[in-house]
């Protein structure tokens, strides 16, 4: 039995060893954090953008800042304030800074200047991986994930409420220019910035917001300009096709006219061959059809009334579209957008695309404020091939030849899904055409597997048809099983293991590079967390 306690001297000189390396053990995993930044990677980016030789106090090193960063993020900690107060607090982020602890305001300009910083970082520690023998390319993923920007729905506004909110502005600097006049009198020079006028500010980002929405009005109206332009030149050429929807019913009023003239034209000719004597039961003495009678005419016209109801039924949509609050803007992040997200409703952020191979290494990465994600699948593959190679290269014991794909098969859900994405060139792919509840029971219903068209034969002329046969045989849905482990375990590993849930930084620019640091910091993880990073391998990469 304990015949006391152990004193509690606060007073004591020393409560931690003298020495800095005796404060973690020697695997903590902050040690090859420090190391892999100091010894593997090429900082010199963010030391030509810091300014040293000037007055003042000496500034803070660089390698020691992206430290910082990298293991805040690792666990969590996003915000310059709390990285500060960790700095204090925290024995890990103690030995990063050295005991020199940054303020908040560093860090955050610090990190202010991760655009065109940011991606050569994460290709760095692509290679870093790759060296250590990470990223298994014969199968990857590619997946979206809706990330909340640093901004509230309720900053949501229409055009009109924008533009009311410019109004007041407007008005608030008038009122303040008119002050200053009363105050200082006419002797001011005129050019001074009124307040709360400069780039960052609130009317800034209102003026951003409404131009943002004149933008994509007048993309709209272009897109529709060039869907016309295309379909007269490919009728011009002899090669029709269905009509774009904002010209359907001019195109069906069009062809209806075309076939009445062409039908009078006819009738005109028949009755100058009739002028003659008739023999009784001749063919030219059967009764003729009239031009409304005709056939091709009488299509024409059902077709036109076809096209004139679909009009009307996209009138009424539009109608109770401009009755509702219609498009949106953020006036604090403008150039975020509300994204549904799965189980229902919408949150006011980015949608991130990102390439995984099957080791759980993120190869590619974007973000984007598109909230659909079928346009994101070619970019994303570029990405990806040019990822691979920088990663085939830099793999121990490479010996892969120019004829051996980089990438071996790839994995994407429904959301990807278009007979553009399903035929574009690149590697092979499996992208879902259903739920994943529907490939299962189809695949279970699916007796007898259709055969796969060989090489030589033309391309099906319905791809979603035909992956949807591929997806229902045995190869295929075992194939696109892995799909869901591959792609949503990163996933999972930002927003449930390190904490990140929220973008700390505002604009596309800023959002970007703060979303490829994410998943650099993950990639590093991943190398750690897997026993590939560590201070034997870092050793031999140095040898």
């Amino acid at each position: 039995m304990a015949k006391g306690y152990r004193p509690v001297r606060r007073d004591q000189p020393f409560l931690l060893p003298p020495d800095m390396r005796e404060w973690l053990p020697g695997d903590h995993p902050v040690w090859l954090v420090i190391e892999a930044v100091e010894d593997h990677l090429d900082t010199s980016a963010f030391h030509a953008r810091r300014r040293t030789g000037g007055p003042g106090t000496a500034g803070y090193d660089p390698d020691m800042l992206v430290t910082l960063l990298i293991w805040a993020y690792a666990n969590g900690v996003t915000s310059s304030r709390r990285i500060e107060a960790a700095c204090w607090q925290d024995i890990s982020f103690r030995v990063i800074c050295a005991g020199e602890v940054p303020d908040h305001v560093t860090v955050a300009r610090f990190r202010a200047a991760f655009p065109g910083l940011a991606e050569d970082l994460f290709t760095q520690v692509l290679v870093l991986c790759a060296r250590l023998g990470m990223g298994q390319l014969g199968t990857v993923a590619l997946d979206g994930m809706k990330i909340a920007a640093s901004a509230s729905k309720s900053a949501n506004r229409t055009e009109a409420g924008l533009r009311k909110l410019a109004a007041e502005r407007a008005a608030e600097h008038a009122a303040a220019d008119a002050a200053d006049d009363a105050r200082l009198g006419e002797g001011r020079r005129g050019d001074e910035v009124a307040p709360g006028a400069g780039p960052g500010s609130r009317a800034a980002r209102i003026a951003a917001a409404l131009a943002d929405l004149e933008a994509g009005r007048e993309a709209a109206g272009q897109a529709s300009r060039e869907q016309a332009g295309a379909f007269r030149a490919r009728n011009q050429a002899g090669r029709p096709g269905p009509p774009p929807a904002a010209i359907a019913v001019d195109a069906a009023a069009a062809k209806l006219a075309r076939a009445r003239a062409d039908r009078a034209a006819q009738v005109t000719e028949l009755e100058r061959r009739a002028a003659g004597p008739v023999i009784a039961g001749s063919r030219r003495d059967r009764p003729r059809a009239g031009i409304e009678d005709y056939c091709l005419v009488r299509n024409a016209r059902v077709a036109l009334e076809k096209a004139q109801a679909r009009a009307a039924a996209q009138a009424a949509r539009a109608a109770a579209r401009d009755a509702g609050p219609g498009p949106v803007r953020n006036i604090t992040d403008p150039d975020s957008r509300l994204m549904p997200v799965r189980g229902g409703g919408f949150i006011q952020g980015y949608n991130t695309q990102n390439v995984t191979s099957a080791d759980g290494l993120i190869i590619a990465t974007a973000l984007t404020n598109d909230t659909a994600d079928t346009g994101c699948f070619e970019p994303m593959l570029a990405r990806a091939l040019a990822a691979a190679a920088v990663i085939t290269a830099r793999q121990p014991g490479h010996t892969t030849s120019a004829s051996t794909p980089l990438i071996g098969l790839v994995l994407a859900d429904a959301g990807y899904c278009s007979a553009r994405n399903l035929t574009t060139p690149g590697p092979d792919r499996l992208i879902a055409t259903g739920s994943r509840r529907t490939l299962e029971q189809a695949a279970r219903q699916a007796t007898t597997p259709p055969p796969r068209p060989a090489a030589s034969d033309p391309a099906p002329r319905d791809p979603v048809a035909a992956m949807t046969a591929r997806l229902a045989t045995p190869d295929g849905i075992t194939a696109y099983r892995q799909r869901g482990h591959i792609a949503e375990t990163p996933h999972g590993h930002i927003k449930h293991n390190m904490g990140i849930r929220r973008l700390s930084v505002r604009g596309t620019a800023r959002a970007t590079a703060e979303w490829t640091f994410i998943t650099t910091v993950h990639n590093l993880l991943k190398a750690i967390t897997t026993s590939r990073l560590t201070r034997q391998a870092l050793t031999s990469l140095a040898s």
